[in-house]
């Protein structure tokens, strides 16, 4: 089953439909659904769907080379290879251009570990030949780093040449809850949680029992849990030293946020080393770098903390990596209903701060603020720290917003405590008008909505998130 991606669908199919020959750059990383969505957009339309391997480069050739004489040959001869990838390039050229042929490069990572001459040669036979035809090429691959730079990067031999890029991201809350129709829009988002937006992740998982069910079978299971090993065979596949990347990871897990609480928490090297591997792993896009959104230079605030991206490293790192000896000895229920229970909402309030501010940014997308946000975060500073901050500090205007993953309905007192949060904020940047928004798990007390309703204060709960209107 194919879900969504209606987005990146559409501009595959925008190039399909134009009236020159296509170079498209789609990468991103593994289990994200590159694959898959090439695939659905190849389905009804004339196309050759290579997969590179880690075999040898003539075995490529060979296998490559046939899937290109079989586009026009009901029989393709036993061994038949062209001579060279140039050749087999050039062939390329001589396909029917009506209706438009379609070539999938898949996991070009791979072509070019086994021969580096292979982007050179392909811009050769693209600048002679290919770019004159009726003809979409599309090269895809996982290793992001390698990808923006063999193929993306200015020194690149194929730089300059493609029509058309686009990085696949993890599927946001809205799509990834499409995968679990019987469940609650609460078990959705704690699903969306722990899981992320990967869809191979996100197939694992089962409406059919309740997520603690699928956390202990799926990702707790030493010995047939799909996921339990997931995290490890990513990065020991994609890092030369994967094990600093493990601690690394796992402090950032814990909480330690900050440049140097990470360095002692990791025990790796001093903090310019750390910092060079915390670069790595943001290109990877594995983690961000996060700054208070009244920041004009984030990236060079002394504010900045590190917070891991992908949900599922999250989870892996903060409740299956330390306990990797117990799993082992087949304690999983006893870590499930010890560690991961008891601690469950306090970890789910982390990702319900990220879909608030997510949120926001859809609500200024389409119009629903009435002013323009330069940034859209958080804010913090020693005295105060506010959950979503929508801020426009040319015109003195901010939406600022709490986030209240609890069981029960959220009352007054949130919105006082927020008022006094903002007087911290508007002390130190200069902000004439502000608007309030709070967002809760399980609703609001009627005296909060009575509020709101007489001073404008937005109200959100799960269900807003996922709203597509």
């Amino acid at each position: 089953m194919f879900i969504d991606r209606k987005t990146e669908l559409e501009l595959l199919g925008q190039r399909y439909r134009s009236n020159q020959a296509e170079l498209f750059v789609l990468y991103g990383r593994r289990r994200v659904g590159k694959t898959e969505l090439l695939h659905a957009f190849c389905a009804d339309k004339p196309h050759i769907f290579f997969i590179a391997t880690l075999s040898s480069d003539s075995e490529q050739l060979a296998t490559f080379s046939q899937q290109v004489y079989g586009f026009t040959h009901a029989d393709v001869p036993s061994g038949f290879t062209f001579p060279s990838w140039e050749a087999a390039l050039r062939a390329l050229g001589e396909l029917p251009g009506q209706p438009k042929p379609i070539i999938v490069l898949d996991e070009f990572t791979y072509l070019i570990s086994g021969n580096k001459a292979i982007p050179s040669i392909m811009q050769k036979v693209w600048d002679e030949t290919l770019k004159n035809t009726q003809i979409m090429i599309v090269l895809c691959g996982s290793y992001i780093g390698m990808m923006e730079t063999e193929v993306l990067g200015y020194q690149a031999p194929l730089y300059g040449r493609r029509t058309a890029s686009t990085l696949l991201r993890p599927m946001d809350l809205t799509s990834s809850a499409l995968f679990f129709p019987s469940y609650s829009a609460e078990e959705k988002f704690i699903t969306w949680a722990v899981v992320g937006g990967m869809p191979y992740y996100l197939r694992t998982f089962q409406d059919s029992q309740d997520v603690f069910a699928n956390i202990r079978q799926h990702i707790l299971d030493a010995q047939s849990g799909t996921l339990f090993n997931e995290p490890r065979l990513l990065l020991m596949e994609e890092l030369r030293e994967p094990r600093n990347y493990f601690s690394l990871l796992r402090a950032i897990a814990q909480g330690r946020t900050r440049l140097n609480e990470i360095a002692q928490g990791a025990s790796i090297g001093d903090v310019t080393t750390v910092a060079r591997y915390l670069d790595i792993l943001q290109q990877m896009r594995l983690i961000t770098r996060r700054a208070p959104a009244t920041e004009t230079q984030p990236e060079k605030s002394k504010k900045g903390i590190y917070n891991i991206d992908d949900h599922f490293l999250r989870f892996w790192f903060r409740y299956v990596h330390p306990n990797q000896s117990s799993l082992d000895l087949g304690l999983a229920d006893a870590i499930l209903q010890q560690r991961i229970e008891p601690d469950l909402d306090h970890f789910v309030a982390t990702a319900f701060e990220e879909a608030a501010i997510t949120f926001t940014g859809r609500l200024a997308q389409t119009g629903q603020l009435d002013f323009f946000p330069e940034r859209i975060g958080g804010w913090w500073n020693r005295d105060a720290e506010i959950d979503v901050l929508a801020v426009n500090l040319s015109e003195k205007i901010a939406l600022v917003g709490e986030c209240k993953w609890t069981v029960h309905p959220v009352g007054t007192s949130v919105l006082d405590d927020l008022k006094k949060k903002v007087e911290v904020l508007t002390k130190d940047h200069e902000i004439n008008k502000v608007q309030f928004a709070i967002f809760a798990r399980n609703g609001f007390t009627p005296d909060l909505e009575d509020r709101a309703k007489s001073d404008g204060i937005r109200l959100f709960t799960i269900e807003s998130f996922m709203d597509n209107n």
